[in-house]
């Protein structure tokens, strides 16, 4: 066979097969989750699909080996599927078409070692003589671009193509813009061809191809055979061949030069999408262009205004929503806040993972009946992608200008069988996301804030995460409590390397009990010995008094290195929050 980059340039297309996972399935009535697998225990059923695919006329098929990685197998099994599916493709391709080591996307876990894994698998395939490599359904650019350079630095002619998986919309499940991803790909010099596949179906593949507009680099286009569809706990693909085949010749009219399909499509939906691409060129229908985004005034923030005002330090106060109906303590405790002078009032989100009303509800209640600027805090616990989009769009048309962006706490151990957690995301992809849609979709962008451990027993960690936070559109951090000198010389350690404004955490202890149990049951916050002995034996009256005294105290030393004060409410006592802001306006003048 020619090399295939002659064989793009000279015919003007690359022809991939379909979805090898849904299509094993409908054949033999199982999951396609067996796939992978059945290298081992069906190689005959393997190397049949890829002949039915061959024999429909595409030039280029992909090794069954998307899921093979150590997430998924154990080591001795991912090499064998590996070494199967690679022997399999080759010996059913022969020489009349390429064969493409196809490797899908690793979950990013914090005890993975996420290159080194993709190392694992590419070494495999180059010890195996692969030269042509797919890298399908990516969410993110991470690591490819060190990747795509080992595989260049051991074989400088192999061909690299990186497929990113968007939905209609175009984010990723990492919350990326596919656009970016796209871009950034396309420029990289050690990766050959970029594109699209999965999650979407040809029709929203043609606008999002529209959107991202022209490249300096290969594309290729591989959608799904259209919207899923659930039945008897299946999933089933029924897109009509002959529309799907519709879509990839108009694809390949907007620049697509490397074509195919991904889940559910079927030799029958290739072999029309070859008819269609053999046929008359369809008519590139032309779109109007997306209505311009309504000139209005910006929203006007008095908070973010109050944190840029280099003559005062605003007060933000946290507050937690109801864990019951009534609502009527929250809000008479936020119009107190109000009053006493807090310029913006936080509300959490299930802390500890113990549901309460919905902090972006509470929020917008309190913005809408009180007039008071109000700040939801947003965890990557308990929502999906979809439904962080949905909430963040409702919380714009209603007004609200800024979010607290933050991991969360875990569901307790005693509860998982009941209650699932999501995490979607980590906060730094949750930072990431909320920035694409301030410069894509939101015509008033949110404020994000995140979230700063000074508590952290290894603060470098913490800071470099931090750092990681700015670079993805954090614009400042509340901290947690300070508390501690450690935790102040971390908060001072914080202001000389982050350029975000800094709410230093203030959390007011009111009993020894208090203090004892915030060292000993909650993650984040430390409370020192001194500190506690001071509380052994006040009653209620003396133990506010030394809440006041600790807080503002800590407050006149975070003063030359914070730009605002976060203040925690403890058991709904907003009268003593009120105290202690007072106490500290004084030193502030």
């Amino acid at each position: 066979m020619k090399d295939i980059r002659t064989t793009i340039r000279e015919t003007g297309l690359l022809l991939f097969d379909g979805g090898m996972g849904t299509y094993y399935a409908s054949r033999n009535r199982t999951s396609h989750r067996d796939c992978e697998w059945a290298n081992l225990t069906a190689p005959g059923e393997i190397e049949a699909i890829h002949r039915a695919y061959l024999d429909v006329g595409c030039n280029a098929i992909k090794t069954n080996t998307y899921g093979a990685n150590r997430q998924n197998f154990a080591e001795k099994d991912c090499e064998a599927i590996v070494r199967e599916g690679w022997l399999i493709a080759r010996r059913a391709a022969s020489d009349r078409a390429f064969v493409f080591a196809d490797i899908g996307p690793i979950d990013a876990r914090d005890d993975t070692d996420l290159l080194e894994e993709y190392y694992f698998i590419v070494k495999q395939f180059l010890t195996l003589g692969a030269r042509h490599f797919l890298f399908e359904t990516i969410g993110s650019e991470l690591y490819l671009h060190e990747i795509a350079q080992y595989i260049k630095n051991a074989d400088p002619e192999a061909f690299i193509l990186v497929s990113f998986a968007a939905q209609p919309d175009g984010f990723t499940r990492d919350g990326r813009l596919i656009g970016e991803l796209i871009r950034n790909a396309a420029e990289d010099a050690y990766i050959d061809a970029v594109g699209l596949n999965c999650v979407s179906g040809g029709r929203q593949m043609v606008e999002l191809k529209r959107r991202i507009g022209q490249i300096d680099a290969l594309f290729s286009v591989m959608p799904n055979a259209g919207y899923p569809t659930v039945r008897g706990n299946r999933t089933y693909y029924d897109g009509d061949p002959e529309y799907f085949a519709g879509q990839i010749a108009l694809l390949h009219s907007l620049g697509a030069r490397i074509v195919g399909g991904c889940c559910g499509t079927t030799p029958e939906h290739i072999a029309a999408a070859l008819r269609a691409l053999r046929g008359p060129a369809p008519a590139v229908v032309s779109y109007p262009a997306p209505a311009a985004r309504l000139e209005r005034p910006a929203r006007y923030d008095p908070f973010w205004d109050a944190l840029r005002d280099e003559k005062r330090r605003p007060f933000a106060v946290e507050l937690d929503p109801p864990a019951q109906t009534d609502v009527g303590r929250f809000m008479a405790g936020a119009r107190e806040l109000r009053d006493r002078g807090a310029d913006v009032v936080t509300v959490a989100d299930c802390p500890v993972a113990r549901a309460r009303m919905d902090s972006s509800l509470m929020a917008c209640k309190l913005k809408r009946e009180l007039g008071i600027e109000a700040i939801p805090h947003m965890t990557c616990r308990d929502r999906n992608l979809n439904a962080t989009q949905a909430l963040l769009l409702g919380l714009s048309a209603e007004g609200v200008s800024n979010v607290l962006l933050v991991t969360g706490d875990p569901v307790p151990a005693a509860s998982r069988d009941e209650v699932k957690s999501v995490y979607n995301f980590n906060s730094r992809k949750l930072i990431k996301f909320v920035d694409g849609l301030n410069r894509a979709v939101l015509g008033e962008p949110f404020h994000i804030f995140a979230a700063l451990n000074v508590n952290a027993r290894n603060f470098a960690i913490q800071l470099d995460l931090a750092s990681k936070k700015e670079q993805n559109g954090a614009e400042g951090f509340f901290t947690q409590p300070v508390l501690t000198q450690q935790a102040l010389d971390n908060l001072i350690l914080a202001r000389s390397h982050l350029k975000g404004r800094l709410l230093g955490g203030i959390m007011p202890i009111v009993s020894e009990k208090n203090a004892l149990f915030l060292n000993s049951e909650i993650a984040g916050i430390e409370v020192d010995r001194e500190t506690i002995e001071r509380y052994r034996g006040a009653d209620r009256e003396r133990g506010e008094e030394l809440a006041v005294e600790i807080s503002v105290e800590m407050a006149r030393r975070m003063r030359p290195y914070v730009d605002g004060y976060y203040i925690i409410t403890p058991f709904g006592r907003t009268g003593l929050v009120g105290r202690i802001m007072d106490e500290i306006r004084k030193i502030e003048t």
